[in-house]
């Protein structure tokens, strides 16, 4: 069953959607050739403590870590680890916060040094598939809006779209009902109401759309080893629109 939140309910996830925001804002300056992904959960951890929030992946289904750390052919859900990045790596931070119960999640791909020629082209094209898709949201639209928008763009950028992941509702609950696909037919699926809040979190392969989960049971890989790139935004449908929550003041 889909959640319709109040006005109250919205008010309510603010902070833990600007937490989220300010948190991506604060790591930035961190990504830098020779940086463990260890180190970016460190900081990540330790700034959302300090904010008396608390990192809603940790422990999350077994989730070992405090943030997820994507890393080039990495399409989502990396652990992070020891391992340092290196001069024209890409690495997708992806953070969710708590705050008195309610959840605020966005990612961002980041550049690490200076951009190969695809690396660029993967991560422009994943950043302006999550704004077309945010441009589709209204009430009255419906999922399948969203997702064929976001699915022209990208397959018109001769890049493909990952299917197995999508975005999903949030609110006290991490992932809740609906699932927002990134690929559909105009006019399908569900109806946009006021007050519906979710996420939306293309997933963009350079390569193939095909993946495939590793034994760790999370890090998801692309199965041509080609560069993935991720943007994701936690958003409320309004009266006639939508409000990003998680957009950096």
């Amino acid at each position: 069953m889909v959640q319709i939140k109040t006005a109250e309910d919205i008010e309510a996830m603010r902070p833990a959607c600007r937490h989220a925001a300010d948190t991506l804002v604060m790591i930035e300056p961190y990504i830098k050739p020779g940086i463990s992904t260890d180190d970016i959960n460190d900081l990540v951890h330790e700034y959302t403590v300090k904010a008396g929030a608390i990192p809603a992946p940790l422990n999350y289904h077994g989730f070992p870590k405090s943030v997820c750390t994507s890393v080039n052919h990495v399409v989502c859900h990396g652990i992070p680890g020891g391992k340092k990045l290196r001069d024209g790596d890409i690495v997708n931070v992806d953070v969710t916060s708590i705050i008195n119960g309610w959840h605020g999640d966005t990612s961002k791909t980041f550049f690490v040094g200076e951009p190969k020629v695809r690396a660029r082209k993967i991560v422009e094209v994943a950043r302006k598939a999550l704004d077309i898709g945010i441009e589709a949201v209204c009430p009255g639209a419906t999922l399948g809006d969203i997702g064929h928008a976001i699915q022209s763009y990208v397959e018109g950028e001769k890049c493909s779209i990952v299917r197995e992941y999508c975005g999903h509702g949030i609110g006290r609950v991490f992932h809740e009902d609906p699932q927002i696909l990134h690929f559909g037919k105009p006019g399908h699926g569900l109806e946009l109401r006021q007050g519906m809040v979710f996420t939306i979190e293309p997933m963009v392969n350079i390569g193939k759309a095909a993946v495939k989960l590793l034994d760790d049971h999370w890090t998801v890989v692309t199965r041509d080893k080609s560069l993935s790139a991720q943007f994701e935004h936690t958003l409320v449908v309004t009266e006639n629109g939508c409000e990003v929550l998680t957009r950096p003041s």
